[in-house]
């Protein structure tokens, strides 16, 4: 559940401002009375759907990611540091980086790199 909210998070928080949008436009008095229950009800269901499915597709490209490294094959990461030269980074395991947990190290870095940012090359 750690995970879900650590990668989750700023959607949570877009999601919480739509529903508040929703709530909002929804008890105006120029709408149906009570019509903010169905209209909360279906943006929280599409919202939860949308969330999800990122979330799914998210940990199903972490898990790819994880057995592409064990098996020593490319990685291209999000380099965030250098946006004008560099925009990514390829990691391999036979190239001094490690896991550690959902992390890419290196000592020849400063930062780490989250696997839910990679691609199996």
């Amino acid at each position: 559940m750690q995970k879900f909210f650590i990668l989750e998070a700023g959607y949570l928080l877009i999601g919480l401002f739509i529903l508040g949008i929703t709530f909002f436009v929804s008890t105006r008095p120029f709408m149906a009375k009570g019509g903010y229950k169905k209209a909360l009800g279906i943006t929280a269901f599409i919202l939860a759907l949308f969330i999800g499915a990122h979330y799914y597709i998210t940990t199903s490209r972490m898990i790819e990611v994880r057995t592409a490294f064990e098996q020593d094959k490319p990685i291209i990461c999000e380099s965030r540091m250098l946006r004008k030269v560099a925009q990514s980074v390829i990691i391999q395991k036979s190239k001094e980086w490690t896991m550690d947990g959902d992390l890419f190290v290196s000592p020849n870095y400063s930062r780490p790199f989250h696997s839910a940012r990679c691609i199996v090359k």
